[in-house]
């Protein structure tokens, strides 16, 4: 019963009898409700949360018998915004993979440039080191064959803990490249700031970003290149993102470097660096196709078919004859 039990507990609380109230808890087996209301809050509030923490873990090294209280405590702190003591008390819990990611929540909370990023960068560092000791610890109980219940300390492959950390890794890089770049005065870098930790969208804005944000497209495309690989992200995409931006600014050399960069790459034949350029041309405007710039870009492509096909393409923006010539002949 909520009631009766919280009075209780409160009683004890009241005469500094926290064991007391902690034993009353178990043996009646009280409710998450009365943990939070009667014990957890008035610890915290009163400054008495590591007092709890030491007389929790005292009757029961394993914390298995406050389990439900310790789950039902996180949530109440995530709910009321209290991130801080959240983390205080997942390192208690021993919960390190829930405790690298509050250190990621940390990194990326109200961030508003990357140069707010970059002063942040601590607590990746922080968050890569609680998954390498759960890692550790999954390996020490692998190798005594000792089996552990820690029903609620959130669990994860040891794969996609690897992966977690090499996610953090390259984000690192990318904060200390795009930091570095919005500090210059030739940046290219828009818009609020974007992690690795987003969906498949905010890190192919990521990639993009970085393709745009160095002095020129060759300084960070292996940092794309390397988030569009390890995250399996649609190539072609980021490439044509990042191209508009160029053809909006008029910036012809960085698309003619960035196809030079793919082609090198290794994973994009001849036909596909054609379909990017195409796609680069038809993102083009009325301007570009009366432009001896797009002659240029067109005499990038590899293949004459793709030639005769971006002609009629030009055709259409009725561009003058000598650029149609120039393709016509470079055909034949």
């Amino acid at each position: 019963m909520y009631g009766p039990n919280l009075a209780i507990i409160c009683f004890y609380m009241r005469h500094n009898c926290m064991r007391e109230a902690l034993q009353h808890l178990l043996d009646k087996e009280c409710p998450d409700e009365v943990f939070i209301d009667g014990i957890f809050v008035p610890s915290y509030e009163t400054g008495k949360l590591h007092f709890l923490e030491n007389l929790m873990e005292n009757m029961d090294s394993s914390l298995e018998s406050w389990s439900s209280y310790l789950i039902a405590s996180c949530k109440h702190l995530q709910t009321r915004g209290f991130f801080n003591i959240l983390y205080d008390l997942q390192r208690f819990m021993k919960d390190h993979m829930r405790s690298a990611m509050t250190c990621i929540r940390f990194f990326s909370h109200k961030a508003d440039s990357y140069s707010a990023l970059g002063a942040k960068q601590a607590w990746l560092i922080e968050a890569k080191g609680h998954l390498k000791t759960y890692l550790q610890e999954v390996s020490s109980r692998s190798s005594v064959r000792k089996k552990t219940v820690n029903s609620f300390r959130k669990k994860m492959s040891a794969a996609d803990v690897s992966r977690y950390i090499n996610t953090i890794e390259l984000q690192i890089e990318v904060t200390k490249f795009l930091h570095r770049c919005e500090s210059s005065a030739t940046s290219r870098i828009t818009g609020p700031p974007v992690s690795l930790f987003g969906n498949n969208n905010m890190k192919m804005a990521v990639a993009c970003k970085v393709l745009l944000g160095g002095k020129n497209i060759e300084e960070g495309f292996g940092i794309s290149f390397r988030i569009i690989q390890d995250f399996q992200l649609d190539a072609a995409a980021v490439y044509n993102k990042a191209a508009k931006h160029l053809l909006h600014e008029r910036q012809f050399c960085q698309i003619r470097q960035l196809l030079k960069c793919v082609r090198e790459s290794g994973v994009a034949s001849s036909e596909d660096t054609d379909h990017l350029l195409i796609r680069f041309i038809e993102g083009g405007d009325q301007q570009l196709s009366q432009s001896k710039e797009l002659e240029k870009l067109i005499l990038e492509m590899k293949s004459d078919e793709n030639k005769v096909r971006r002609n009629s393409f030009i055709s259409t923006y009725n561009i003058n004859v000598s650029i149609r010539f120039t393709v016509i002949t470079a055909v034949l």
